[in-house]
């Protein structure tokens, strides 16, 4: 029973979202990643929301470039937290994929992250935390995670 599900808007996003699906991997959060187009397979969408939902799905994080109107779509069809990450897909660099991203109307919220990578490993971060709230052994391992970090930075500020 998958408690994150990663929707990208095409098999060409795999690249920029699988540091996401590897490090719910890494955390053990059980999730599904794959791909439905809000405007090319609308009903396949709403479809997967629907039966994910049933199934358990807790968060769902969304992944679109240009028009970037699939965490939207979702949200109209989900009361559970929506993480949506801006992809670069245009020669606007991704600003036009944020700021459809960000700008949901009230009642319908997107939690928006980063673009690409970055916002990839934070959507996958912030859904643990979410999951966390009600799983200590989940918060155990975000916490390991976060004190590995620490040690990170003290060795190498050790190594200068």
């Amino acid at each position: 029973m998958p408690k994150v599900v990663i929707f990208m808007g095409s098999i060409s996003d795999e690249e920029k979202m699988r540091p996401c699906s590897d490090l719910l991997n890494d955390l053990g959060v059980e999730h599904v990643f794959t791909v439905s187009s809000a405007h090319r397979t609308p009903e396949r969408t709403a479809k997967l929301v629907a039966e994910y939902e049933a199934d358990g799905c807790q968060v769902f994080i969304c992944a679109a470039g240009l028009a970037a109107h699939l965490a939207g779509a979702v949200a109209a069809k989900t009361t559970k937290p929506v993480l949506g990450v801006p992809l670069t897909a245009s020669p606007l660099g991704g600003m036009d994929a944020l700021l459809a991203t960000v700008q949901m109307p009230p009642g319908f919220p997107v939690g928006t992250l980063a673009l690409d990578q970055v916002g990839a490993r934070n959507a996958a971060w912030l859904a643990a935390q979410i999951l966390a709230l009600h799983d200590e052994e989940l918060a155990g391992r975000i916490k390991d995670a976060r004190e590995g970090f620490k040690a990170s930075v003290e060795k190498a500020a050790a190594s200068l």
